[in-house]
């Protein structure tokens, strides 16, 4: 939650489900939030719920609404959800205790039910083929295209636009959610931030803080959670560069600017790549190597690479944000290109090659930035698998962030290849990892000024220990007249996973010695009088209680 907020974001969003654990993980979102001066809101996913529970969802709304650290928009309750087309809004606002004027609905619906919400948020952030899958050559539809889809159908109505980072999942049938396939990201992030800017929607949701499973997090792997499978492709795979390439775009979409080149506060390289190339083959020992096993069809399952793989480059993509002009080379394997680079942001790419990945950047003849990618380039398999994740890194580099141990539970299971359940990299140099912090801190002393009022960036957060694919975050931009919605805009909220917005089952009094995160499942969060004895250098989870 700290982390987010220290990047500009102003609130979470809280996906949740029907587990039996919702309403305790709620209830510590809610507080964790309340202490720190972060906002959340609920988004409801009906993958879970159904369009007839309206008397529910009412009372959960009810519950909540009233809370300190409840996101409203113009004084209104800010409520949001995955998809729910036909749920009927005034019947949840009659159920919840409040009158239809009281609460703001910013839900998925399509641009064709706007209906009576107040907003609608667009959830494909991704270049698609109108079917939630990777666009073909008959059926490409790009991120605007829906952003002008939704906005003509609101007609003047607040919209939520997504933005995106990544898109990879890939399940086998060792799980019960099986699925397999990416969208077309590679210099996604950057070329979607710039968009951001011109469009300048009312609402903006970061699609996720924390959903491993679907390769869009933006938060630390060291933030504690429980594994569902995810750590065969998110194991070694940092993505906290993403959200530090996104932190002087938040800034801009606050004020109100259509460029980002004067918030950029000190130079910095920003890299990705996938670890193999697409020509890794991978059938013998993958995963999803295995045919659906039902006559059922799984619209989300294919066996081996996944499905939309073609649509990836084998590109490593450079991210330059500079004060003042510079060159920039980069070396992949044997491959070597330079680049000359403007004051303000720039974006390269260049063929992957095989080994070590190295970046710099010079000015007047004198290095100003310079290392070696911790994370090196193969020819063949990680772990017997497709992995078509992004290793994301930085210049100056950031601090270690290896999965803990509960993030790597499932890590083995149907792997047909020898490997290891731990993090490999090495860590980034001292000097590199203070600059990082310090910047990090500057952040945090600025945003923390941010009012819901303003333009204002959120993240969703998922309260199961599964992530659900609608987990996200939002962003709020500035209207031409100032609106009080928490998703609309750029906006900060709560940490990733149930670990950071909840806290602690367990009665109180007495001390408790707690060495991994299992034992405080499904809150994943310390309680008053727990001490925290887990692996060296493991950062405690939350004390959601404020203890």
């Amino acid at each position: 939650m700290k982390q987010a907020k220290a990047a500009g974001i102003d609130a979470f969003a809280l996906n949740i489900g029907i587990d039996s654990y919702t309403n305790t993980q709620l209830n510590y979102a809610y507080q964790s939030a309340a202490n720190i001066g972060m906002n959340v809101f609920i988004s409801f996913d009906f993958n879970w719920f159904t369009t007839s529970q309206t008397s529910e969802i009412g009372q959960i709304i009810k519950t909540y609404g009233s809370q300190s650290a409840q996101l409203k928009v113009g004084g209104k309750i800010f409520v949001s959800s995955f998809k729910g087309d036909g749920l009927d809004l005034d019947a949840v606002a009659s159920a919840s205790g409040h009158s239809r004027t009281d609460l703001f609905f910013a839900p998925n619906f399509e641009p064709t039910n706007a209906g009576s919400a107040d907003a609608l948020f667009n959830w494909m952030a991704w270049p698609n083929n109108g079917d939630n899958k990777a666009p073909g050559s008959s059926n490409n539809l790009t991120v605007s295209d829906g952003d002008r889809t939704y906005i003509s159908a609101l007609a003047g109505k607040p919209y939520m636009a997504p933005v995106s980072a990544w898109f990879s999942t890939h399940f086998g049938l060792e799980v019960s959610y099986s699925k397999n396939w990416v969208f077309p990201s590679d210099l996604l992030w950057f070329q979607r931030w710039t968009e951001i800017l011109t469009l300048a929607p009312q609402f903006l949701e970061i699609i996720s803080w924390n959903d491993w499973g679907e390769s869009h997090y933006i938060s630390s792997l060291g933030s504690p959670h429980l594994d569902d499978g995810n750590s065969k492709w998110t194991n070694d795979m940092p993505h906290d560069g993403f959200l530090q390439m996104a932190k002087p775009y938040i800034s801009a979409f606050k004020a109100g600017s259509k460029t980002v080149d004067s918030y950029i506060k000190s130079d910095q390289l920003i890299y990705w790549y996938r670890p193999t190339l697409k020509s890794a083959s991978c059938d013998s020992t993958d995963t999803c190597a295995k045919p659906w096993p039902s006559s059922t069809p799984n619209p989300n399952y294919f066996v081996g690479k996944p499905n939309g793989y073609e649509t990836m480059e084998d590109s490593v993509f450079v991210i330059a944000l500079l004060q003042s002009p510079g060159t920039v080379t980069v070396v992949s394997g044997s491959i070597s290109q330079t680049f000359n680079a403007n004051a303000g942001p720039n974006a390269f790419q260049v063929a992957m090659g095989t080994g070590k990945q190295s970046f710099s950047l010079t000015r007047s003849g004198q290095t100003v930035l310079s290392g070696d990618s911790l994370k090196d380039i193969i020819s063949d398999c990680v772990c017997g698998i497709y992995n078509f994740n992004a290793y994301v890194g930085t210049l100056p580099a950031g601090p270690s962030d290896p999965l803990q141990a509960d993030g790597l539970k499932s890590f083995a299971l149907s792997l047909s290849a020898t490997c290891q359940a731990t993090p490999s990299l090495g860590t980034a140099p001292v000097a590199s990892v203070a600059v990082a912090t310090t910047a990090a801190t500057a952040a945090a002393s600025t945003s923390a000024a941010a009012k819901v009022s303003s333009p204002t960036v959120s993240a969703s957060s998922s309260l199961a220990p599964v992530v659900t694919s609608a987990t996200s975050t939002h962003a709020y931009a500035p209207p031409e007249t100032p609106v009080t919605t928490a998703a609309a805009a750029p906006v900060t909220t709560l940490d990733s996973k149930p670990s950071t917005t909840t806290a602690a089952v367990g009665g109180s009094g007495g001390s408790k010695t707690i060495t991994a995160l299992s034992q405080l499942a499904p809150t994943n969060c310390m309680h008053t009088g727990y001490v925290w004895a887990g692996p060296p250098g493991s950062d405690p989870p939350a004390h959601c209680d404020g203890g």
